[in-house]
Formats: C-alpha cells, structure tokens, sequence
C-alpha cells in the first residue's frame, strides 16, 4: 500500500488549484507536454481503451483557428493562451484493443454497437482529459478546461477526414492570479453523497 500525498502536493493538485483565465507570458514546451501525456496515459480507461485524442495548438494560427469555433469570451482566452488543446475521442478506439488490451477480445465487445462506441469514447476520453489537468497541475502547469464552443466546427478544422470528435477544451499555461474569481462554493460531504 502507498502512502498518502503530502498536503502540499494535494494543495498543488485539487486545494489550491484553480481553473485559469488568462496566464503569466512563459512558454510551455513540448517536453513538458509529452510529460504530460506520459502521466495521463497512466491513468484507468475501460478495458485501456484510451479513446482521447489530443490536439496541442502551439502555434498562433493553430489558435486561432481554435479561438473561431469557440464562443467570444472562450475565443480570447485561446488566443492568449500559451497553449490550448482539444480532448478529443476516436469513436473507432475499439480498433486499437488488440494491442491494447490484448487480454481478451475485446473489439469484439464494440463492433457494431455504436451508442456502446459513444458511450465507451466520451466517458474514458473526460475521464482522460480530468487525468490531463491533474497531471498539468502536478507538473506546475495551470489549466483552463471549458465547453463554449462549436464542435462541429472544431471537428470540421482539426478531425476532418478522421474518427475523431471533439469532447472538450482546455488552455494551458502558468496562471495569472489576477484573471481568476473567488472559489466558488464547494459543499460538504453530507450534502451531495449518501452511504448506503
């Protein structure tokens, strides 16, 4: 059994962290992404079925392109970002199980099954894209995770040609504290869980 986190660590993670709206003029590196990934991948999906598909717009046209499917006040929170990526999910993911998940035949649970299929992708892919801002924020990044956007439009510039749809968005950098609200209320225990 491991131990518990220090609680700073958990400060750094869920706490402290917040959702950002603007951020510090640093750059975000490709190696600090591919770390990223390399945590989140760590992270359980059904049957390793890891549906997400990311697409990091590094560059300013990529952005900006980015920033024109998305609603005004979302449109310029891309277009500053240092980063901003799209967690997508492949709604053919069943075709990478053989490799992935090589245990059983499990592409054989999804063919032909296409709400399974949907279900399957948007589920495993917001849980990886939940992984996504963990593994940010353990790596002294910040994120900005939001909807606001059209994802047909989003599919049509970034997944044309492909099965891959858009699930959400997120910005990534080192947060500007100045562009964030008060926390918002967070309820106790008693109020949203039950044991039984």
């Amino acid at each position: 059994m491991t131990d518990p986190l220090g609680a700073e660590a958990l400060d750094q993670i869920f706490r402290k962290a917040r959702t950002y709206n603007g951020y510090r003029d640093a750059s975000v590196s490709e190696e600090q992404l591919t770390a990223i990934w390399d945590l989140m991948k760590m992270g359980p999906t059904s049957a390793n079925s890891l549906p997400a598909r990311l697409v990091w717009c590094t560059s300013q046209a990529a952005k900006d392109a980015l920033a024109d499917c998305a609603s005004e006040a979302n449109a310029v929170k891309i277009r500053k970002a240092p980063v901003a990526v799209i967690i997508g999910m492949d709604l053919e993911f069943y075709e990478e199980l053989p490799r992935l998940f090589p245990h059983a035949d499990a592409r054989s649970w999804f063919v032909g099954k296409p709400k399974m299929i949907a279900d399957t992708a948007f589920r495993n892919s917001s849980l990886q894209g939940a992984y996504l801002i963990i593994a940010a924020r353990a790596l002294g990044l910040d994120t900005g995770p939001m909807s606001g956007f059209d994802a047909d439009k989003v599919d049509a510039e970034f997944f044309a040609g492909t099965s891959h749809k858009a699930n959400f968005i997120a910005t990534l950098g080192y947060g500007d504290r100045d562009t964030i609200f008060d926390r918002s209320p967070r309820p106790d225990f008693t109020e949203f869980n039950s044991i039984r």
